[in-house]
């Protein structure tokens, strides 16, 4: 990319021209895609700028060219039926079935040979699946569930790490008709029981272990305990991974590899309606009842299809690793469902980023020459503590784009992401999306202009807007609540039986408009600025300011990797700031001389109206294992509360 100022009359500076990133956030830059770049894309200016129109004009015929990517049992009679809102249904009476895009029609094509899966395991050893492995394989499983009685609308858990099995099993599920459940193999036993009753799941797929962060992760004592209170589950399907011991005498166990033996390689794909259901995946358990997202397989796939396509500009030989976890719709959406259905090659690895070393995933984007990476921002933050040579003692030229995900990404992260991982090569492509919304929403394309923290205009076809607690929208540089005005294909159909709750959640607060929790800004140039979830928002004195404002502002200190803020109670302000720091290698500075300085950056970046109550250095932040700062359990302990469950907690 080029780095062009803002101001037209500065000069500009170009991609091999060192910039530090103090310059380039002062002076506030632009950052331009390099002109091969824009010509080789996907969607170049020109039919992007066209593409925002049709999407304002003729909504409906713009998802309607984007379904004809995809191959259908039978077309639809209708795009979009708004008659039983906000029970909005996409494809009407259309016939499909998502995992027929991504593996039946690429196996009758130059595809069927073709590497859809690099796995690598925590302790080095690597996997290759081709699309026609992968077909094949989801086949067998889909024979093996439906003698066990596993039949259209069953729903099955499935409760597996970040391996082939996991893909492999969703897969199976939708060739066949069943609901899959994912649980995220984080979940604690509870968490676990709690989604499989209220799924009213038939069988539970697990492994007898897993790997993570030089430890055995023994997955099935989890589902044991679980299972002595899930009385829908008839069959635990267990496969061997870890080598080690288990207890398989409760008759309900089945070891996986037995299932597979003697079943069959073929399997009709059976014909879905569009409306159908295809997965179930929980949200906000932590906090309440676990909501049951409930998504379908047609609109959908739609989708995740044009925005993976054109967002990280899918080509023939991309190798893309997102580096969530499939227990995440992250995973779902981009690890899984996304990128076969486009016919690329995804990358999957079961351990942790900074196993054995923190330069593990440099190790694995230069060895199997990984062109896209879409990771968090705060696996960045966490990268970027030990330093710069890391990334640099690799080859990382064989990428070509970057992706952010998970939360707002602050612009010294994004410019060292950009600086140190790309090379000063490579767009970034930060992503605003939801489980809710199933695909991007809030994202640039590589031929758009970026602006470091900012996740760019929405997607075309997508109508967002920022309003205040009215719903009048606000004006520009004021935060507000981040709404969806219009529907769109991958949107959420419901939280399973629960619809009154779905609207009650979504769409009762501000009528005729989807509001989806989160905070956000619009620049002049209209150019949204997510600043987090409006109950992570500090309320002082009046003023509500973004927990992830602040700690932006703090992580652009030189000496500051990461940090969280939580609002603590004050009897004159309401809430005043307490703030958690992990300050990078090297530091050794007085810590009270390391406070004062702190607050004093806080209130020049912030200005006076956050107060601080006090600051505290740490090792370690409470972090989910998709690396997801827990700030409840940092709440919790200050105040005196009880933490909740911690099952999700890495650290």
């Amino acid at each position: 990319m080029e780095v062009v100022a803002k101001e037209p009359n500065k000069e500009e500076v170009h991609p091999e021209r060192e910039e530090t990133t103090e310059a380039l956030m002062n002076e506030k830059r632009l950052f331009r895609p390099l002109p091969e770049l824009v010509v080789n894309a996907n969607i170049n200016p020109n039919d992007y700028e066209n593409a925002v129109r049709k999407g304002k004009t003729d909504l409906e015929g713009f998802w309607e060219e984007a379904a004809m990517e995809l191959d259908w049992f039978r077309k639809w009679d209708k795009v979009l039926d708004r008659s039983d809102a906000p029970f909005y249904k996409w494809f009407v009476n259309g016939k499909t079935n998502i995992a027929y895009n991504a593996l039946d029609r690429h196996v009758k094509t130059h595809r069927k040979n073709k590497v859809a899966i690099i796995f690598e395991s925590e302790a080095g050893q690597r996997t290759r699946m081709t699309y026609y492995d992968l077909y094949r394989a989801s086949n067998m499983v889909a024979n093996a569930l439906t003698s066990l009685g596993v039949r259209k609308g069953d729903r099955v858990a499935i409760y597996l790490p970040n391996i082939p099995h996991i893909a492999i099993c969703m897969l199976a599920c939708a060739k066949l008709g069943a609901v899959h459940s994912v649980v995220y193999a984080g979940f604690s036993a509870i968490a676990l029981r709690d989604r499989v009753n209220d799924a009213q799941a038939k069988v539970i797929i697990t492994v007898d272990g897993f790997h993570r962060n030089g430890k055995v992760i023994k997955l099935k004592e989890v589902v044991d305990e679980a299972m002595l209170d899930c009385p829908t589950v008839e069959t635990v399907i267990v496969a061997k991974w870890a080598d080690i011991p288990v207890d398989m005498s409760d008759g309900r166990y089945v070891w996986y590899e037995d299932l597979m033996e003697g079943e069959s390689k073929s399997f009709e794909t059976v014909s879905m309606d569009a409306e159908d259901p295809l997965f179930i995946l929980y949200t906000s358990g932590t906090t309440g009842k676990p909501k049951g997202i409930l998504h379908t397989h047609g609109g959908y796939q739609v989708g995740i299809n044009r925005t993976l396509k054109w967002v990280f500009d899918i080509k023939e030989t991309d190798i893309f690793w997102c580096s969530a976890d499939p227990g995440w719709i992250t995973g779902h959406s981009y690890i899984v469902y996304g990128p076969l259905i486009a016919g690329t090659t995804t990358v999957m690895y079961e351990g942790h980023p900074l196993y054995p070393t923190p330069d593990r995933m440099w190790q694995i984007i230069a060895k199997y020459g990984v062109t896209i990476l879409y990771t968090a921002p705060t696996t960045i933050r966490m990268l970027m503590r030990f330093g710069a040579h890391y990334p640099k003692k690799y080859d990382l030229s064989t990428l070509r784009l970057l992706g952010s995900v998970g939360e707002p990404i602050n612009p010294e992260a994004w410019i060292w992401y950009y600086e140190n991982v790309g090379n000063h090569n490579c767009p970034i492509m930060d992503t605003w999306w939801q489980t809710e919304t199933g695909m991007f929403m809030i994202t640039p394309v590589p031929s758009n202009v970026l602006k470091p923290g900012s996740a760019y205009k929405p997607f075309p076809g997508v109508q967002a807007d920022v309003v205040d607690a009215k719903g009048n929208p606000v004006p520009t540089g004021k935060g507000g609540f981040l709404v969806i005005k219009e529907p769109w294909p991958a949107m959420a159909r419901n939280i399973y039986k629960e619809p009154e709750r779905y609207k009650e959640v979504y769409w009762s607060k501000m009528p005729g408009v989807y509001l989806t929790g989160d905070m956000a800004t619009k620049d002049e140039d209209g150019y949204f600025w997510l600043q987090g979830r409006s109950d992570d928002v500090l309320n002082i004195a009046g003023h509500r300011i973004g927990t992830a404002e602040i700690e932006s502002a703090l992580v652009s200190h030189k000496w500051v990797a990461e940090a969280a803020c939580i609002g603590v109670p004050d009897k004159i302000r309401g809430e005043i700031a307490k703030i958690f720091v992990i300050l990078k290698e090297g530091v050794e500075e007085d810590e009270d001389i390391l406070v004062n300085e702190l607050k004093a950056h806080i209130r020049k970046k912030m200005g006076p109206l956050v107060i601080v109550k006090s600051i505290s250095f740490q090792d370690k932040l409470p972090k989910t294992r998709s690396g997801k700062i827990m700030r409840r359990v940092l709440k919790a302990e200050e105040l005196g509360l009880k933490v909740g469950d911690l099952s999700t907690l890495d650290n």
